[in-house]
């Protein structure tokens, strides 16, 4: 039996992994997802179609928690086209609680009314294909949204993306100025999205909604690039 291993960050694989599930997935949507591919690891990140993503979920841990809402934005480092926007809420297997309703103001209601992720998911799909996706902390983003295509179709999608909050934490977390700040006992630097926009002079916006938080996504990578990288910096180098 062919064993998929999950390309790693420093020898990511990723056009590789896609092409092998391509041939290897059984549904058809999976399928034409691979197929559009991986962009190659030097492609100038100034060259690559971007896709910022978002979701919103009912808590923290993809085995017990699910997704309520999924926010898309494609862009590029001199444009974000608004226009081709999407936004969906989508219905939890579980109710919703208490906590979820008030931290992200997705109502029961809204919930009561709204597709499974399985009816639109040709359609998120068909977005991402093709272009580099970008989240701020791909630890809620890629397992809840793998975890939640396998519940439905019995077999996973994992793809590259970009990370703003890694790349914050390259600077404000594993450099030697953050470990001289962690030997002086100084508090850590926040890399929270709000924090990490003020840093490079962007505009404050309302979280906690997948469509606002994708826009914010897409603005702190384009600032990111702009100060810290260059146009030219190789997509290999920013991946995970």
């Amino acid at each position: 039996m062919l064993t998929l291993r999950f390309p790693q960050e420093s020898r990511p694989g990723w056009p590789e992994y896609m092409a092998q599930r391509a041939a290897d997935a059984r549904d058809t949507r999976l399928q034409r997802f691979f197929a559009a591919g991986a962009l190659a690891p030097n492609t100038p990140i100034g060259d690559a179609p971007l896709i910022a993503m978002d979701m919103e979920t009912t808590g923290l841990d993809e085995r017990r928690h699910a997704i309520v809402s999924i926010g898309l934005v494609p862009f590029t480092l001199q444009r974000i086209f608004l226009a081709q926007r999407r936004y969906w809420v989508v219905r939890p297997p579980r109710p919703l609680s208490r906590k979820s309703v008030t931290f992200h103001r997705i109502t029961h209601s809204e919930i009561a009314e709204a597709p499974d992720l399985e009816e639109i998911l040709d359609e998120v799909l068909e977005m991402l294909a093709g272009r580099l996706a970008v989240v701020h902390y791909r630890h809620i983003e890629r397992p809840f949204f793998n975890a939640a295509v396998k519940a439905r179709l019995n077999e996973g999608v994992r793809f590259p993306l970009i990370d703003t909050m890694s790349l914050e934490a390259r600077i404000h977390r594993q450099s030697p100025w953050a470990r001289f700040r962690r030997w002086m006992r100084r508090p850590p630097v926040s890399i929270r999205l709000h924090n990490s926009r003020l840093r490079y002079g962007l505009p404050a916006y309302q979280g906690h909604h997948a469509l606002t938080d994708a826009l914010a996504t897409a603005e702190l990578l384009q600032a990111q690039i702009a100060n810290r990288y260059s146009l030219d910096t190789p997509v290999g180098k920013l991946w995970s």
